[in-house]
């Protein structure tokens, strides 16, 4: 009776790495990514022109909000200011206002879809460095509206007690034991934000969190 278990097997082995086409056949499954673009043409020339240099400056504080190891957000967290963080501002066009509603409606990382913002429109875009407090500024710019963006990366770290083992006494009863163990966890915050200037000369005053 083992005998026949073992050739029944032993052909069933073959039959699946020898059978190579049939009127049916099942496709394999593959990560799907799905992208998406926006339908509105970039207008490089609009963009340009909201870059010319104003007289008003966008002064600014970049930071976000400590987590809890398990990602998410902790009441009354202290700040975790933008250390030397790169802050990008892009003039708001209607081909950004189209691709950031996209980005908000379709997209989903965890299902790998994501919005496209075409190297073109990229390319049309101010930086600013923070310095350790998580201040930044962008000065000479003119009336309109813009979005800054930035990734804070940190680490969080800390203690927790992991548990070893218990000891039991002569009368039944138990003792678990714990030893400290430290952690360390890494996040990565897409912080942004939405700024309008609306006269020449005027200072406006941004969180990014």
């Amino acid at each position: 009776m083992k005998l026949k278990k073992y050739i029944l097997a032993g052909i069933f082995s073959v039959s699946a790495t020898t059978i190579v086409s049939a009127q049916y056949k099942e496709p394999e499954k593959k990560d799907k990514v799905e992208i998406f673009r926006p339908e509105v043409v970039f207008d490089s020339l609009q963009a340009r022109k909201m870059l010319a240099k104003g007289s008003a400056v966008i002064k600014g504080i970049a930071y976000t909000k400590q987590k809890h190891p398990l990602g998410y957000s902790v009441p009354f967290s202290p700040r975790i200011l933008a250390n030397k963080m790169k802050v990008v501002l892009l003039p708001v066009t209607p081909y950004f206002e189209e691709w950031y509603k996209l980005r908000k409606d379709k997209e989903n990382i965890r299902k790998k879809r994501f919005v496209y913002l075409s190297d073109q429109a990229y390319r049309y875009r101010l930086e600013a460095i923070t310095n350790s407090d998580g201040e930044f500024t962008f000065p000479d710019m003119l009336p309109g509206r813009y979005f800054l963006q930035g990734m804070l990366n940190y680490t969080l770290k800390g203690k927790y007690n992991q548990y070893t083992g218990s000891g039991y006494n002569d009368y039944g009863g138990r003792t678990d034991y714990y030893q400290q163990k430290d952690y360390a966890v890494d996040h990565e915050d897409r912080i942004e934000e939405f700024v309008e200037v609306k006269e020449n000369g005027e200072v406006v005053k941004v969180k990014l969190h």
